[in-house]
């Protein structure tokens, strides 16, 4: 009997241990990471938590996207993929060290809020809107029905905002056969300043000025560059922070 338990209490442990290694090991060492905000910042950057993952709690329990950006927000976790192919992201939550910088903590909790916030957004309709943008040309929800909406939202002092400029202006150049995607910008600043500024450096996007109120109050963002994509009936599909997340949400949202 005694054998028999011993056989029962293995096999446990191996089941436990297999569901949890079916997913692979971190690519880094998460305790190793944590040495010095540095460390962890230079990690951080290649974390990007708008793109579709799948979700591991730090008992490499598998649970939804809603639950792991909230645990981010809230929690004392840092998140760290998991090796796998290229193009698949696992990410699995890790406890932070007791002794870590405590800059790290507030950051991660920053970025979790912004990310659940972006991604309680997708599935939701994009706020009515009228526009009129540089060349005077009216941009309203019902004249852009049937086209996919890539917006860009940005003011000329943002630096990320403009260090994306060339990367974007590319993507433009990408789809510029594709007559069913529209790209549009938001912008803070006025039309003097904008036409200034963009003599200086161009972007290919067509750029609706004075958009400071609509993207505190109807968009609530606070942080830029921010990035949309709608589809084509005027839903939220994805809301990102960088250019790199945008190119691989575009090139999916533009094959459905």
């Amino acid at each position: 009997m005694q054998k028999f338990i011993s056989l029962i209490t293995l096999l446990l442990i191996f089941t436990i241990s297999t569901a949890q290694n079916r997913f692979g090991n971190p690519e880094v060492d998460p305790i190793q990471i944590q040495k010095t905000f540095q460390d962890w910042s230079a990690y951080n950057k290649k974390i990007m938590l708008s793109r579709d993952f799948t979700a591991l709690d730090a008992s490499s329990k598998e649970i939804s996207k809603e639950s792991f950006l909230d645990q981010l927000s809230n929690g004392n976790f840092i998140p760290v993929r998991l090796k796998s192919e290229a193009a698949i992201y696992i990410y699995k939550l890790f406890k932070i060290q007791p002794k870590s910088d405590t800059s790290i903590k507030a950051t991660i909790n920053q970025i979790g809020f912004d990310a659940y916030k972006n991604y309680k957004m997708e599935g939701t309709a994009f706020p009515k809107f009228s526009f009129k943008d540089l060349d005077e040309n009216l941009v309203t929800n019902e004249s852009m029905k049937g086209k996919i909406i890539v917006i860009k939202c940005w003011y000329i002092h943002c630096t990320p905002c403009i260090r994306e400029f060339p990367q974007v202006n590319k993507l433009v150049s990408a789809y510029k056969d594709r007559k069913d995607i529209v790209f549009m910008s938001l912008a803070e600043d006025s039309p003097e300043q904008l036409k200034t500024f963009l003599a200086r450096k161009p972007l290919l996007y067509s750029v609706i000025p004075n958009m400071k109120d609509y993207m505190n109050e109807a968009l609530q963002l606070n942080s830029f560059p921010t990035h949309f994509i709608l589809n084509k009936e005027g839903m939220i599909t994805k809301v990102l922070p960088n250019f790199e997340s945008l190119e691989v949400a575009l090139a999916k949202e533009s094959k459905l």
